[in-house]
């Protein structure tokens, strides 16, 4: 009871400080409520109504909702609009008022529901972490328990997370530091302002966090703890030169050998700092898994690898994996005893960066995809409803296949998580946890500032190849990227991948460029026209 009352306090407060105007209702005292200070008598109750109730909000089991494993949603903008993957239009399926289409031109406009619904709800987190603070911090004023600081430290650098994402995709956006800001004291920040932010955040919440290692289980399982943080300011950083430019469509951004951090004591480049933190996640236990497709697995609980992943389990938890789902074609799905929505398929660029049906075929393609004739899990070949052996045909894919012979079957489709035969929920509630941030993912970023930096890289190339048998390759710009869409494919990092290597807005198979698009708008989404317009202090982002 307690626990609902105060996510219904938080949720009304979001509404209030980032999308309509309700002050009256912070005026007004609930008669039928526990009123908030009785709640907060002890310190396990600011961790369970503080702290651990934040996390019920990084998975989701709802369009738009969670980080990854839904639809519509943080992962969905990440992902469809790049040159990795596409849901082609299949006869009555897959159009849906021409919202997949549109995501995947960058034809998305200033009012798509998807978009203003990802910024409600990474805004939902931001309010409900800064309604923590301000808890933690009143508790502390007559309390001195020790773990009150990692407390405070773990809320921080979980807001600074949301901020990342909401900083990722909007640039320009309200930092808002309390749970009871007026509408007018809301205003907007420039990108810059914004990452320095959240850099700071996350600095000075790293050396009060756990080092456990918050994929395995025990008390830290789940949790924001130091890898994880760690792992981020490496990304920051590695993105340091598209992040602290203002002005993304001018064609101009910084340098980031003269982007400086202090670090430790010291003053390092982006490119310095990114290597900095990739080596700390090293010194702090994680390597690569012999096996890549342990990372996916059921029960991938004790990775080495994984750094934040998002507990699953059928029973304890409501997250919900959709992606396996959404993929596979009806009868496949029915296969394994489990359901499909038959839709999003690997891109004609992707096949042709994996080496598909070519003697130097990547080996990690047949892992992250189904591709030709497919079988279930006892290796029997599995047939559509007229008796034919089902098989995709991967070179097919394209916007729209309606009215083609392989409407249906064409695309090759995910596969990177182990099928769980258990799962429930039409196969969405499975036992592999969700993978969000690993350590292959820290060995790219590092091969490629160094080579951004005038070194070497071919020794973190080389580690991730080596691990699935690949063959060596020296660390350019162009490998690096390449490596990251074999080693990485599915994981939704590849619109930040291509924003990074400028390559985002370019024209590819069922895809031209916009009109004016070459200036680098569409790098960003828009702000919500409908938020905007309820809040005379936002402006919206230069060419929408």
């Amino acid at each position: 009871m307690i626990k609902t009352y105060l996510k219904n306090i938080g949720l009304i407060l979001i509404a209030c400080t980032t999308l309509f105007s309700c002050d009256k209702f912070l005026e007004e005292n609930p008669k039928d409520k526990l009123p908030a200070d009785d709640v907060y008598n002890k310190l396990s109750d600011v961790y369970l109504n503080a702290v651990a109730s934040l996390y019920t909000y990084i998975g989701g089991y709802s369009d738009s909702q969670g980080l990854q494993g839904t639809g519509r949603g943080v992962y969905d903008l990440n992902t469809f609009t790049t040159d990795e993957a596409i849901i082609p239009t299949r006869g009555g399926d897959w159009y849906d008022g021409g919202f997949w289409q549109g995501l995947f031109l960058h034809d998305w406009g200033i009012e798509n529901d998807a978009i203003q619904a990802t910024w409600e709800y990474l805004y939902k987190v931001v309010m409900l972490s800064n309604k923590s603070l301000e808890i933690i911090d009143k508790f502390s004023e007559t309390h001195s328990d020790a773990e009150l600081p990692a407390y405070r430290a773990e809320v921080q650098a979980m807001r600074a997370m949301y901020y990342y994402y909401l900083m990722d995709l909007f640039a320009r956006i309200p930092l808002v530091q309390s749970s009871s800001v007026a509408m007018k004291d809301v205003v907007q920040s420039d990108r810059k302002t914004v990452f320095e932010f959240i850099f700071r955040e996350l600095q000075e919440a790293a050396p009060l966090l756990s080092v456990a290692h918050s994929n395995q289980s025990g008390p830290y399982y789940g949790r924001i703890t130091r890898p994880v943080v760690t792992f981020l300011l490496a990304k920051l950083a590695l993105n340091a030169e598209i992040y602290t430019d203002n002005d993304w469509t001018d064609t101009q951004r910084p340098d980031g050998k003269n982007i400086k951090f202090t670090v430790n004591g010291n003053e390092l480049n982006a490119w310095e700092t990114t290597i900095y933190y990739c080596d700390q996640l090293e010194s702090l236990g994680y390597k690569l898994e012999p096996e890549y497709e342990t990372n996916f697995s059921i029960f991938n609980e004790p990775s080495v690898e994984n750094i934040f992943t998002i507990p699953m389990n059928k029973t304890l938890y409501t997250n919900q994996m959709q992606y396996l789902f959404r993929s596979r074609h009806y009868n496949h799905a029915k296969a394994y005893g489990l359901s499909g929505e038959n839709g999003p398929s690997a891109t004609i660029e992707a096949l042709e960066t994996f080496g598909y049906e070519t003697p130097e075929q990547d080996p990690r393609f047949d892992i992250c995809y189904f591709a030709g004739i497919v079988r279930d899990l006892k290796g029997n070949i599995i047939k559509l409803d007229n008796g034919t052996v089902l098989e995709y045909l991967p070179w097919k894919v394209e916007l729209d296949i309606t009215d083609t012979p392989y409407e249906q079957t064409a695309g090759a489709r995910m596969k990177k998580y182990e099928v769980d035969p258990t799962a429930t929920k039409d196969g969405k509630l499975m036992e592999n946890d969700i993978v969000l941030f690993r350590y292959a993912d820290a060995l790219l970023m590092k091969s490629e500032a160094k080579v951004r930096n005038g070194e070497s890289g071919d020794d973190e190339l080389n580690e991730v190849r080596s691990r699935v048998n690949a063959s060596s390759r020296s660390a350019t710009l162009e490998n690096i990227l390449a490596e990251r869409q074999l080693e990485l494919a599915w994981e939704g990092w590849r619109r930040q991948d291509l924003i990074r290597f400028g390559q985002f807005t370019r024209a590819y198979s069922s895809r031209p460029q916009l009109p004016k698009e070459e200036s680098g708008y569409t790098t960003v989404f828009p702000i919500p026209e409908k938020i905007r317009v309820m809040n005379d202090n936002l402006t919206q982002n230069p060419g929408y």
